[in-house]
This record gives C-alpha cells, sequence and structure tokens, in this order.
C-alpha cells in the first residue's frame, strides 16, 4: 500500500519576543495565556491523533488543507476564531548569520481569517480531504525558498503555532510471509525499488568480515580463507557480492576512498577466480566514524566527540595517532555479503527437452531428480526465458505421492504473478482434501488468504482466518512464522477500522503489533514498511523504537536510516543527545547530498528548513552541507 503522511506537525512554540511588523488583530497572552486559551486547548487535547493537517500551495495561494471536517468545525465555532499564515524565509538561517532572532513570528504574517470565512470556505478536495483559502504568496517573495507556520487563533488571541514538516513516506506492504517451495521462499524486495522485486528460489546469503592493515589494500589470506572454504564445500557459485568498505577517520578523505575501492576491488578480483560466471558487484565506501564514536566513550579520547570531524582529523596525527591505534585498527575492513545460487545442471537444457525429462522423472516416479528439473524450470521462468503458460504443460497428477511438487507449482505460480492469488487458493484448498495434515499446504493457504482478504477478493470471518492461522501450530508450522501470519491480520484489521474511523478497534490491532514485531526476524524492507504504517497511524514513537538500535549500526541500510532521521530530527529530546552526532555522521557519509537535502523546504523535498533553529543541527548542517 502506497502510505503517504498527509501532514505532520511541530509542538507548539513558547511565547518568544514579536518581531516588528503589521500583527493585525492579533492579541499575544502572556501569564493569561492558559486561561484565553483554555477552550481552543481543550479541543486540540481532544484531537484524534489520526487527524492531521497542513498548508498547501498552489502557484501563489495558500490554503489550508484538513482530513477531519468535523474537528475543524469544532476548532472553529465562535466569530473570534481564526488562521493565519507565517510566511518563513530560509534566508533567515544563512550560516553567516552568527546570531538568530529569538522571534515569535518568523517571517511575514498574512492577515488572519476567521470562523465565518473559513466554515464557508470549506470544501472537499480530493479523497478524505477538505481544503479552505487562506491568502496569497506576496509577490516579493516568489523566487525565495519558502515555508508556511500555523497560527491557531482563539477568539483572536494566539494559541497554538505550528511549524509544518514532511515526513518521507514509501511504500509498505504485509510483512513477507513467504511461501512454501522446498523450503520457506521469500520475496526479495527492495526498499524504494519495485522493479527489482523478485524472490529468492534456491539460494543462500554468507557475511564475512575482512580487516585490513592502515594504508594497506591487502588482505590476510587467513581472514578470506573462510569464504574460500565455503565455496569449495558448496554446490553454489556467487550471484551477487555486496561490500561495505570502511576505513578508519583519520586522515584526507579522498586518500581514504581510494584505498576502501582498492581493497573492495582487491577482494572482488580474487572470488572472481572461483567462477566463470561474472560476479555482479555493489560497493559502498565510507570513513567509520559510528564505530569511532562508538568505541572511544568511556576512553581518555572521549572528548573527541565533542569536536567538528576536522577538528578530530587534526588531532589524529603524530604520537596522538599512535595512542589511539588500538582503537582505529578496529574500524578498517571491508564487510562482504555473497549471495549464492545453487548450480544448475540442467542450465543449458532447451525448454523442451526440461519439459519431456521432468514429464519422464514424474511417471517414473523420480521424485528427486523431478524437483531438480523443476527448480531449473523455475529458474527460468523468474528470468522470463520462459512464459507462465509453460508451467500447464508439466503433467503432475493429482495424487498424495506429488503433493510437494503440486504445491510448489501452485505456490510459485502465485509468486511469480499475484494476480493468480484467486485461482492458486482454489488449487491449494484441492490439493490440501488430499494431504488434509500437510502443514506447507495449509501455511500457504492461510498466507494466500490473508492477501486475498486485505485486496477485499474474498469475504473472510474474521475469527475463523484468526483460529486457521493459529492452528498451523499443530502441523509443524514454527511460532515465529504464526506471529508473524497474526501481525498480518492485525494490520489489515488496522486498515480496515481506519478507513471506517473505529479508531479504537484499529489502536488494539496496533497494539497487538507493537507487542509482538520482536517475535520474530524480518528483513529491511519489512522494518520499512512496519515503520512506514505506525507513522502513518499516528505512532511515530513506535517507529522510533523499532528503528532506534539499527540506526546505531553502521551497516544499516541508508532508506531506513534516512528515515529514522525524518522521525526524529524534529525532536529536541533526541538531538540534544550526544549519542545522535554518531547517527547523523553516519547519514552524511552514506549520502551527502541526501543529508544535506533534509534542511531544504518542504517544496524542495527536505523535512523544513526550520530544523536549523535547533543551534546543533544547524552546526552540523554548516559544517557538513555549506562549503
Amino acid at each position: 500500500m502506497k502510505g503517504k503522511h498527509l501532514f505532520s506537525i511541530l509542538f507548539l512554540l513558547s511565547i518568544n519576543i514579536l518581531v516588528s511588523q503589521n500583527t493585525y488583530d492579533i492579541n499575544f497572552p502572556g501569564n493569561d495565556r492558559d486561561q484565553k486559551c483554555q477552550l481552543c486547548f481543550q479541543i486540540f487535547n481532544q484531537k484524534p491523533k489520526e487527524v492531521k493537517f497542513s498548508i498547501k500551495r498552489e502557484k501563489t495561494n495558500l490554503y489550508f488543507e484538513i482530513n477531519d471536517k468535523n474537528w475543524f468545525n469544532l476548532l472553529f465555532k465562535n466569530s473570534g476564531d481564526g488562521l493565519a499564515v507565517d510566511i518563513v524565509l530560509k534566508d533567515r538561517y544563512a550560516c553567516d548569520i552568527t546570531t538568530m532572532e529569538n522571534t515569535q513570528i518568523r517571517g511575514f504574517l498574512l492577515k488572519p481569517v476567521y470562523s465565518q470565512a473559513l466554515r464557508s470556505g470549506l470544501k472537499p478536495s480530493g479523497e478524505g480531504l477538505f481544503r479552505v483559502y487562506l491568502g496569497k504568496v506576496p509577490e516579493g517573495f516568489l523566487n525565495d525558498e519558502l515555508e508556511y507556520n500555523i497560527l491557531f487563533l482563539s477568539n483572536k488571541n494566539l494559541c497554538q503555532y505550528y511549524v509544518i514538516y514532511d515526513l518521507e513516506s514509501y511504500a509498505w506492504d504485509l510483512l513477507d510471509m513467504g511461501m512454501y517451495l522446498d523450503s520457506l521462499t521469500y520475496h526479495s524486495k527492495q526498499i524504494k525499488s519495485s522493479e527489482k522485486e523478485g524472490f529468492i528460489l534456491k539460494n543462500k546469503t554468507l557475511k564475512f568480515k575482512i580487516p585490513f592493515e592502515k594504508n594497506k589494500s591487502e588482505y590476510s589470506q587467513d581472514d578470506i580463507k573462510p569464504i574460500y572454504d565455503s565455496l569449495r564445500l558448496t554446490d553454489y557459485y556467487i550471484k551477487t557480492i555486496k561490500i561495505k568498505a570502511y576505513s578508519s577517520v583519520e586522515g584526507r578523505l579522498d586518500r581514504n576512498i581510494e584505498l576502501q575501492e582498492q581493497r573492495a576491488n582487491s577482494i572482488v578480483a580474487a572470488l572472481q577466480t572461483f567462477q566463470k560466471p561474472t560476479i555482479k558487484t555493489s560497493v559502498s565506501s565510507s570513513e567509520n566514524w559510528v564505530e569511532f564514536l562508538n568505541d572511544i566513550k568511556g576512553t581518555p579520547f572521549e572528548s573527541l566527540s565533542n569536536l567538528t570531524k576536522s577538528q578530530v582529523k587534526a588531532k589524529l596525527v603524530g604520537q596522538f595517532s599512535k595512542d589511539i591505534e588500538s582503537i582505529l585498527k578496529r574500524h578498517r575492513k571491508a564487510v562482504l555479503e555473497l549471495e549464492l545460487e545453487k548450480k544448475d545442471k540442467y542450465l543449458n537444457m532447451s525448454s523442451e527437452e526440461l519439459l519431456a525429462k521432468f514429464n519422464t522423472a514424474i511417471s517414473l516416479e523420480q521424485l528427486v531428480e523431478a524437483k531438480d528439473l523443476q527448480n531449473s524450470i523455475f529458474e527460468k521462468l523468474k528470468n522470463k526465458e520462459l512464459a507462465p503458460e509453460f508451467l500447464q504443460k508439466m503433467q503432475i497428477p493429482k495424487q498424495a505421492t506429488f503433493a510437494k511438487i503440486l504445491n510448489k507449482n501452485s505456490a510459485f505460480k502465485y509468486m511469480l504473478n499475484v494476480r493468480q492469488a484467486l485461482i492458486v487458493y482454489n488449487e491449494l484448498l484441492e490439493l490440501e482434501k488430499l494431504v488434509p495434515k500437510d502443514g506447507e499446504v495449509k501455511y500457504n493457504i492461510a498466507a494466500i488468504k490473508i492477501k486475498l482478504w486485505r485486496f477485499n477478493a474474498i469475504e473472510i470471518d474474521e475469527t475463523q482466518l484468526k483460529n486457521q492461522i493459529t492452528a498451523l501450530k499443530n502441523y509443524g508450522i514454527h511460532s515465529s512464522l504464526i506471529t508473524k501470519m497474526t501481525v498480518n491480520f492485525h494490520i489489515i484489521k488496522a486498515e480496515n477500522a481506519m478507513r471506517k474511523r473505529e479508531y479504537a478497534t484499529k489502536d488494539k490491532s496496533v497494539v497487538y503489533i507493537n507487542g509482538h514485531y520482536k517475535d520474530f526476524p524480518f528483513s529491511d524492507y519489512d522494518y520499512l514498511s512496519l515503520a512506514q504504517f505506525f507513522s502513518y497511524y499516528g505512532n511515530t514513537d513506535m517507529s522510533v523504537e523499532l528503528l532506534e538500535n539499527k540506526a546505531r549500526s553502521i551497516d544499516i541500510d541508508e532508506d531506513l536510516l534516512f528515515y529514522y532521521l525524518n522521525l526524529t530530527l524534529i525532536n529536541k529530546e533526541f538531538t540534544q543527545d550526544s549519542d545522535y552526532r554518531t547517527i547523523l555522521l553516519n547519514a552524511n557519509n552514506l549520502n551527502k547530498e541526501r543529508f544535506c537535502k533534509l534542511f531544504n523546504s518542504i517544496e524542495q523535498g527536505g523535512v523544513t528548513f526550520q530544523l536549523l533553529e535547533d543551534s546543533f543541527l544547524r552546526k552540523t548542517y554548516c559544517e557538513s552541507c555549506i562549503n
């Protein structure tokens, strides 16, 4: 499902000094603010977390947009209840400005719009959305980078001041339950990349770490020997290599990058000697600031964490560099992830030969050879060397003897094309009659049934489905798989409840999901998918908790890290934590351009440039992004 955040908001700002400009008829309460804003505060406190609002710009026109008309009407009942827009320029945060004015109104204030005009002007604007016109961007600002803050007025008193931020969103889906073929087979979905989606049919993954000496790109043969041994002992070849190469933080950045690339290339060249097929390789490299800042905690070098990157590098020379070498040497390494694919002895056989050989093996009940041939056929289908209709030519009797092969064919058909889900579901129900105690068949039936429910393709009884999932434990299905399936059950239930605005029902399912996702492992795609789900339904704190440990690891997926930043950059409880710098430096190392873009205006693809109100973030931005 595409999960696009409508709007996101910062909390109320403190009352500060007013900038000298036209504030129209707005009153700015002082010590009597709680009294004058009592009703407004009550309405905001009662606001469901699912209610979201923002300012939308179309050419020069500015609109207030909201997804709940009832709450809007509750907020603007009295004649003096209204809205105003504060137009903020990014120039306010220029790095050469040493002292920034501490003002409540940060930019140019538009004339307020009050209750009567707001209620009469509110019109539908897309599915579940409503909007009302608030004013125009002044002509003199049209070439500037702008953002639009919202003033909520109660009896013409400023009671709430909101800064909008844009939380980057991704597609989210159910957690990958996989399908049983020979074993459980998962989709290999990549974050933000539907074109590369496939599935792991008969592969396995090996991970290794290879250390390097200072200023050298050669590795020890003893360190790479486990890789050689693993490859010699398997019937697999290397399909892809992902290498993340890290240098220690001392020295020139350009030299460090050069060393990392040499290290990665030397490893690839060595592994390519094991096989003729060219290994598909992806390499990323960075200085290892994450482990550096983590490892100096509690040591005599801990004070380095308060310095800028350039100041740290200036320190790491001469005798000081020798003194800290015991720490730095741990940071020079390459992390390898090898995706292996089983060697296919039928690789060069034509489709006609494969089909004839498979049908012969079935007729002779040579099940082991039939499975190997079936896998070879699947591989060709996956690579689009064969058309999906090829599966129909495979002559498999509807007998219990061939249940595993029938199950694989049906499950693969579904994985190849999800639009076949209902057909495959009915095929598996018929197969279940032949093997009523086969757990793998029952698992596949439940997995597809959950998908069909989500797409509203079949009517389901929720209680019956939940019992069906729970009963899988009686057929040898691991409890972690059953829990993951139950989490998916509640994801769908939450989505359905949200559409009906049954917030309490939705919250019960979210609580279950949050309480059980730790009971099973999942992929980076699943991590991001679940984090997006939590955030979309107003539970940002759950998203942060889900990702916070991964955010502090050096090998985190880039999209996961940047999503975590989107969730936390607007919260000073995080940005004032000294450990947060480690996360920021990690993001800057992974993708500097993307990191700096976070501080653009929303219209320029950023979170908000008003993050730069935070002195720590402004210092980090000016150090890293303004050169």
